[in-house]
């Protein structure tokens, strides 16, 4: 239990030093467009303090963070150069600060009250 509980220790740290990594690709000049968009949308929800799932919702309120953002970071890192993808990788490592990405937190809000108002308006008009 202690091996696979190590092991999921270091996927987490591997994760979250990816995500910051992306975040700086998103903004490196070097990285492909195509890239950046990926990587920057990956990063952004993943920074984002606001879940699109919220994980008070029973098992589909973790799908997000165990299913999109791993593979959100496995898109990118196939659409990002392996030499250009280290250097951001090291750059992560040096980081302490954790960005937050309050536009990807305003979409989602956005998103949410959408859904809301089509349902309030679905529900009155019945």
């Amino acid at each position: 239990m202690s091996k696979w509980l190590n092991n999921a220790k270091q996927w987490a740290r591997a994760l979250k030093r990816d995500v910051l990594a992306l975040w700086i690709a998103a903004h490196d000049p070097r990285t492909p467009v195509a890239a950046k968009i990926v990587a920057g949308a990956v990063a952004a929800y993943a920074l984002s303090p606001i879940d699109l799932i919220p994980d008070f919702i029973p098992v589909i309120g973790y799908l997000d963070d165990l299913l999109i953002v791993p593979l959100g970071i496995m898109l990118a890192l196939r659409l990002i150069p392996a030499t250009l993808m280290q250097e951001y990788r090291v750059e992560a490592s040096k980081r302490h600060d954790r960005p937050v990405s309050r536009i990807a937190m305003a979409a989602i809000v956005v998103t949410w009250i959408t859904v809301a108002a089509v349902i309030a308006y679905n529900v009155l008009s019945l």
